[in-house]
Formats: C-alpha cells, structure tokens, sequence
C-alpha cells in the first residue's frame, strides 16, 4: 500500500504554503502551552467531550486572517463555519478538476486541552484533489513542529524523519487508537484483545492528529482510527505518508490505497507491521 500522493504542483505555491503553516503551527504551539488547563471555558457540541474552547476559536480566527492574506483563492474549512459546508470526510482520490483547500484543526485534543493534560495539537493541512499536499502539526507540550509537502519529505523542528523499515512484528510495540464521539468504535474491544494476545499495548490518548505523528516518528507502530473528522487527521496524514507510513483510507478511497478496511476506518502503521494490525481490525470487526 503506498503512501499518501498525487499530482505535482507550482512548486513555488508549495514552498510558501509550507513555510506559511509551519509558522502558523509554531504561533498555535505558544498559546496552547499559555492556555492549556487555565479556565477555558468549552462549549459543548455533539458529546460531552467533543468541545470547541475560545482559545480553538482565536487560533482558527488567526489562522483564517493569515491564509486569507497569503492565499485569498484558497478556502479554509475548520470547526467554525467555512465559505462553504465542510466537505464530508474523504481523502481518497476525488473526480472532476482539481482544486486546493485548507483544513485546521486548531486545537485537537480539545478535552485534554481543558483538563491541562499535555497532548493537544494544532493541524493545519492544503489538499488538493488527490489527498494533503502540505501538513503542519503542533506538538507544543514538547517543542515540536512536524511540518512536511508532497515530494519534500517531513521534518520535526527543521530535521528530517524518516520512518524506518526495521519493525517487522507488534510485540512489545504501541498502538494507538481513539474512541469515537459516541464511545467504543465497533470491534473496538475485540481489537485490544488480540493486539495484547500479540504482546501489543493499545493506547486512547486523545489526539487524532498527535497518534498519526507518532507513527510517521516511529515512536507507535500503528494508528486506527474511526469517524474522526477530515480536519483533525489530515495534517498528519502529510506527514505520514512523506515518513514512508502504510496508509488505508475510509471505504470512499481507491484501490492505489491497497482498499479499505470499511467505513470511516483508517490505518496508518509502520510497513513491517501494516498487515498484522489490519488483520487484527478485520478479525474484530468480523
């Protein structure tokens, strides 16, 4: 299964777009380490826990005011409302002409980010019709700003990464997982069950776009997810697939992605151990 790609680009729009959110993503890092656990006062969505805080509104606000400056032909779509309704999620390949858009997620791990527990991020990711073309991700509770492009690799604080190949077996590895809005995610229990049968540690901690990271790192083996929104995972997922992660996309994707798992699944894993998390996912969900 290959890695996140597509069609090439104005190489010189790529370049600014890259160098744009990754400062973006660095300004988020400072106020969320000032913010974090100092009375935000969250507003609630659709569950208790899926809350949109003023600190998530004044970095989407400022990330709106930047991008519009620097790319005004460029939507940006975030948990405020956008020019136009969010698009549904589906990073797969799309039809009919290709056109750019930008999606952040400006606090991601927003319950983490009340309680003043320290693994919350900010995500911001351009996507063309083919899946993200650049992603930055946040990581402010250790100094670190991931940042890569389509073509150009992924870089933490300025260095490359690159995800080794050298993992070929789950034992002893972490992988990480996230429960949905709505609690456990269908074979969810079954999952864990057989990732500890591997000698696997199966981890919820409350970060979308921090779990895909930490793959692209080689620091977790694998990440499933289900239902989460397009604007938490698509910055990581930039980076992922520059690292050389295996990536599986919702049922929506194309075959060039190796097929999907089911609905609203995606995978992301270190290519050793790729098809031993999948199996486990289908044995689950069966």
């Amino acid at each position: 299964m290959p890695s996140v790609s597509g069609q090439p680009m104005d190489p010189g729009l790529l370049s600014r777009a890259l160098e744009i959110a990754g400062r973006l993503a660095g300004d988020a890092a400072d106020v969320i380490i000032a913010k974090a656990g100092r009375g935000a006062r969250p507003a609630a969505r659709d569950s208790p826990f899926d809350w949109v805080t003023d600190t998530h509104r004044t970095l989407e606000r400022h990330t709106r005011r930047v991008l519009a400056e620097h790319f005004p032909d460029i939507p940006l779509f975030g948990a405020d409302a956008g020019p136009t309704p969010a698009p549904a999620v589906d990073l797969g390949a799309r039809s009919g002409p290709v056109s750019l858009r930008w999606l952040v997620s400006a606090v991601d791990g927003n319950a983490n980010f009340v309680a003043g527990v320290p693994w919350c991020a900010y995500s911001l990711a351009m996507l063309d019709a083919t899946g993200p073309l650049v992603g930055a991700v946040a990581d402010p509770f250790r100094g670190q700003v991931y940042a890569g492009a389509r073509g150009r690799g992924m870089r933490a604080n300025g260095t490359p990464v690159t995800l080794g190949g050298g993992r070929t077996s789950t034992a002893g590895a972490v992988v990480c997982t996230e429960l949905t809005r709505t609690g456990l995610w269908p074979g969810m229990v079954e999952f864990t069950r057989l990732a500890a049968q591997a000698h696997a540690g199966v981890r919820v901690l409350g970060c979308s776009a921090l779990a895909i990271t930490q793959v692209a790192l080689g620091q977790v083996s694998a990440a499933v997810l289900h239902g989460c929104p397009e604007r938490d995972v698509a910055g990581a997922l930039a980076l992922a697939g520059e690292a050389g992660a295996v990536i599986s996309w919702p049922a929506s994707a194309d075959d060039r992605t190796g097929g999907p798992l089911g609905p609203d699944v995606l995978l992301v894993a270190a290519p050793g151990v790729a098809a031993e998390v999948s199996e486990w996912w289908r044995c689950a969900t069966l």
